[in-house]
Parts: structure tokens; sequence; C-alpha cells
């Protein structure tokens, strides 16, 4: 196995409350009765037996591909031999609103969606699993996501238990900071304020990015944060803008003022964060003293799927360790499967090893110790709340 490096776009995308994603922010966020579909009604006759298929929904650069036919995927490809199963994967998710507002009209109306295994932020999942439109596992279909999954990610308080979401990979929202042209470390959110930075810090544009790491700063437990910490960390956001300390609030291009060094710290994601320090090594990635979010893109089977049990057996070979591993060499996200580590370590590639070591893809237990996972925000929570944050953004 021969880890290479891609420089990939960022998973996370930009939440647009009040704009292109406003009719499905609306629908989950005034919980419109007729949109809830209760367990008994979210499955159908499962035909995995006599179709031995499924359909994957993804974002793109998100698998492994082979480094010689870009076509080929060889991770998919062992499952199919194994199983027999043949897996229609489409690249077809960009945007997390855009990717709901798509597929809601079926799910809405007890359709099928012609997908039986989606991959969507854990933010956007809360909202699949409070509007019932995602089914159950079942974990005796599952049993190395059982043993292997990351216990820190085992139970979000959107879905306690995992009962409706598998990780599809994981990742720290933190700082990135240019070492060199600052002259000086970042260990705090507090370092962020100084004078140095002062119109050289931007901020994540989507409310559900930016949030948790910003609470942290001020000592908020994110597990349990409550509506008056949100806008304590509000109140100081706006002060820091009117300042005109804060450059400006950005999606995916955060990336690029970085490495310009039109900017020398940032909110960022940490697989972004490996993929620019294979060109700046000046370029680091701090999980700040107060705290920093740990949060996961995730596999879910929505209502109606065709083919359950095939998609079921997929999310499973994906927690086997040694496919884990693989996939964890390509994509450079934290990976879910921490007994990836020891295949890669053993790997007999150098450049392989030396990702088993690297904490932002198997974080150690002092890193650890200051992850947390964010309880989400509410159905009642999301419409004032993305009006104030984007008001202070821009969006």
């Amino acid at each position: 196995m021969t880890a290479t490096r891609n420089l990939q776009l960022p998973r996370r995308s930009l939440l647009r409350a009040l704009g292109a994603g406003g009719a499905g922010l609306a629908l989950a966020g005034c919980g419109v009765p007729p949109a809830r579909v209760a367990p008994a009604d979210r499955g159908r006759s499962d035909l995995s037996r006599s179709e031995r298929r499924v359909d994957f929904a993804n974002w793109p650069l998100y698998i492994d591909t082979d480094d010689e036919d870009t076509s080929r995927r060889p991770t998919l490809d062992a499952f199919s031999r194994r199983t027999g199963i043949a897996v229609e994967y489409r690249e077809e998710i960009n945007d997390n609103d855009e990717f709901f507002g798509k597929i809601s009209p079926s799910l809405i109306n007890r359709q099928e969606t012609g997908r039986d295994l989606i991959v969507v932020s854990d933010w956007m999942a809360a909202r699949f699993v409070r509007l019932g439109w995602v089914q159950e596992m079942d974990r005796a279909r599952q049993p190395h996501v059982a043993r292997n999954l990351d216990p820190q990610l085992g139970s979000p308080a959107f879905d306690e238990g995992r009962r409706h979401t598998v990780p599809w990979q994981s990742g720290i929202t933190g700082i990135a900071y240019d070492r060199r042209r600052l002259g000086r470390e970042i260990r705090s959110t507090a370092d962020l304020w100084k004078d140095d930075l002062r119109g050289r810090v931007t901020l994540l544009s989507g409310l559900d990015e930016a949030f948790a790491l910003l609470m942290q700063g001020d000592g908020v437990d994110v597990t349990r944060w409550r509506e008056d910490d949100f806008h304590r960390m509000c109140d100081r956001v706006e002060r820091l803008v009117r300042d005109r300390h804060i450059r400006r609030f950005t999606g995916n291009d955060y990336i690029k003022d970085l490495d310009s060094g039109d900017v020398l710290a940032c909110q960022a994601y940490s697989g972004d964060v490996i993929q620019l320090q294979a060109d700046n090594p000046h370029i680091e990635f701090v999980v700040p003293e107060e705290g920093g979010e740990l949060w996961s893109e995730s596999l879910m089977v929505p209502n109606q799927a065709r083919h359950k049990a095939n998609a079921e057996a997929l999310i499973d070979h994906y927690y086997r360790p040694e496919v884990a591993a693989e996939l964890a060499a390509w994509v450079n996200y934290v990976c879910p499967v921490p007994a990836a580590r020891d295949i890669l370590a053993s790997s007999g590639d150098e450049e392989t090893a030396a990702l088993a070591e690297d904490p932002l893809i198997f974080p150690d237990d002092a890193m650890r110790s200051r992850l947390a996972v964010a309880r989400d925000i509410t159905a009642d929570e999301r419409v004032p709340f993305a009006r104030r944050w984007n008001a202070l953004a821009g969006l």
C-alpha cells in the first residue's frame, strides 16, 4: 500500500441557511408534521438477495482510486469480488443543502430516492434523523462496525448509539496558521484575537462549521451548550467584525488565502491542512487548548431503499481494519477505525507507515482529550440562530 496525497476539495460545505438551502431549512426548522415519517413507513421489501447491487451516492474525491486508472476504486472493487454485489457509485453530493433539496421530495412523499446509501455531514444527518427519513441499521449484519467504530464517535446527541448513521470519515475543526509568516505559535483560540493578527484572520462562513470551536474558546462544553452560550459567542464575533479584526468569512477558499499569505491564521479542517503541508511545511494545525470539534460525515440508508442489506454489508466492509487503512491512506482524514492504525504502521512502506503516526489521521490521547462532538442545532433553534449568524457572516 502506497500513501497518495491528493489535493482535494474540503468535505464540509457552506451552510446557506437563508439562501439556496432555505426551502429545506424551513421545512426542518418548522417541523412540518407531514414531513416526519414514522418508523413503520420507512422500509420496503428488500430486494438485496435477488438484485445483487447497491447504489451509493458520495462526495467527489472521497474514495481511493487506482493510480493508473482513476475510474477504478480498489476498495469498492474488493467488496464486489468478495460479495458478488455490484456497486453503482456516484459522486453527486457537492453541498449538503443542495442534496437535501434534491432527494427531499421523494422522502416527503414516501418514495424511493434511487439511492441505497448516502453520505452527508453530521449536522445534516441530524436533520434526516429528526425527520425520520433514514432507516435503522441491522448491526447483526455489521459485526465490524460494532467491533471497530471509534468509541469517541459512537453516540452523538442526534443519534444515540449510532443506530441510523455510521461515520464514513471524520475530521477536526481547529486553527491553521503560517508559523513562519506569523513568527509565533498559536495555542488557544484567544491567540487569534491578538493585535498582530488584526485583519489577517478568517472564520468559516457556515454556522454549523464555525460555532463549536468558537464556543470552546469561551470555555463552553459543546456537548451540552445552551442558547446563552450561542449568543455570547455571537456578541464576541460581532465586536471583532466591527473592529475589523476578522478579515472575512470563508467557505473552501480559506485554503487559498492561507497559502498565499493573505491571511496568517484561520479556522480550518484537519484534512485540508494535511494537503497544504505537503507543499508548505510552515503551515501548522492546532487543536486549541480549550478544545476543538470532532466531526464526521456519515453513511445512512434512506427510506424506501431497494437494497438495504447490501448497503449495510458495504458499510461493514469499510469497517474492516485493512479496508479502512487503505481508504485512510488515500483521503487523509481522521479514520473512524482506530484498528487501521496498526495496519498502516506495519505496511512496510515508509510514507504509509508515517500516516499511522499522524495525529490528524489517528489522534493521540493528548489530542483526543481536547476533542468533543458538539451537540447539534435543534430544529427550533435553527432559523433564529442562522438568521443571527448569517447577518454577522454577510450571507
